[in-house]
């Protein structure tokens, strides 16, 4: 049975290998992976999809400016496993997500992605014409959603992280990682 949950620490490796199937290397290199980058997703907005505790599928949201002044979130990504997919999955974690969004009082929403898809949960080019992202994207791809009425009349300039950063962690946490041991000499 599949289950829509909020992510935890222990979905990370899991979560990051199904990011590495459903996108290749290249995922590290998009523009909205730098908005991202050394952030933490807004709190209570990650979820992963899983089906006896594996996970299928993962969705997150990140805080983000709309321009100068004008707090949003971006979405990203959605991204689910390919033997799960056109099975609803990805279209459950957006709708989680978003209710969630709107719950906690978010006004919009954004992300870089194909209009067919996105577009039957609200998303349009409509309102991001004057927006622009910290690299190279596709304009096209650039949509908005107004989790409420007029939050993005008049959004206009560069979309930056604003976002809790990450803790950095500390050099024997890494040793550790890389050998397999935790050094008690920091």
């Amino acid at each position: 049975m599949i289950t829509i949950r909020h992510e935890r620490t222990a979905d990370f490796d899991a979560r990051e290998a199904l990011l590495d199937c459903a996108f290749g290397e290249a995922r590290t290199m998009k523009t909205s992976e730098r908005l991202r980058e050394g952030r933490l997703p807004t709190n209570g907005l990650s979820f992963v999809a899983t089906d006896e505790g594996q996970v299928i599928g993962t969705a997150r949201l990140w805080d983000i400016a709309a321009g100068p002044g004008r707090s949003a979130l971006l979405l990203g990504p959605l991204a689910v496993d390919p033997g799960w997919q056109k099975l609803g999955v990805g279209k459950a974690l957006m709708k989680r997500a978003l209710q969630a969004a709107r719950r906690r009082g978010h006004r919009a929403v954004l992300l870089v992605g194909d209009a067919p898809y996105y577009g039957r949960f609200g998303f349009t080019a409509a309102k991001t014409g004057e927006l622009w992202m910290p690299g190279a994207y596709e304009r096209h791809r650039l949509l908005g959603l107004e989790l409420m009425p007029g939050a993005l009349d008049g959004a206009r300039g560069l979309i930056g992280a604003t976002g809790q950063t990450q803790p950095k962690p500390e050099l024997r946490v890494l040793i550790a990682r890389h050998t397999g041991r935790l050094s008690h000499a920091a």
